[in-house]
């Protein structure tokens, strides 16, 4: 799987993670998003080699390194695109039960009366 392979959903949720706590690490993060931590480590992995991510050591305590996630100019850039297509989706998927609550309320109603 690649950057672009990654759903826009789950590249959404990966980048505003990342971004909100560099310093989480991947179970959290794998928590976080609801994924495994296999796929979280092959994610942040193609976020990586896509320049959308940079990932740092640094030495949180003596005898344990941790890694720092951030967000490269074009991860921050790639993370307003998916947000924007994210919105849209949503907004979408919104008027669309919208209209779907409206028509089952009809459907009650005219039931209710017969």
């Amino acid at each position: 799987m690649t950057e672009t392979q990654l759903p826009d959903e789950l590249r959404y949720q990966l980048l505003k993670q990342l971004e909100r706590n560099p310093e989480i690490s991947q179970r959290e993060l794998a928590k976080a998003v609801g994924i495994s931590l296999g796929k979280t480590n092959y994610c942040l992995k193609a976020l990586v080699e896509a320049g959308w991510v940079k990932a740092g050591n640094f030495a949180r305590s003596e005898q344990k390194l941790n890694y720092v996630y951030l967000l490269t100019p074009k991860g921050l850039s790639e993370k307003a695109e998916v947000t924007v297509r994210f919105l849209k989706r949503k907004q979408v998927q919104y008027q669309q039960l919208e209209h779907e609550i409206a028509s089952l309320k009809k459907e009650a109603f005219a039931q209710r009366k017969n």
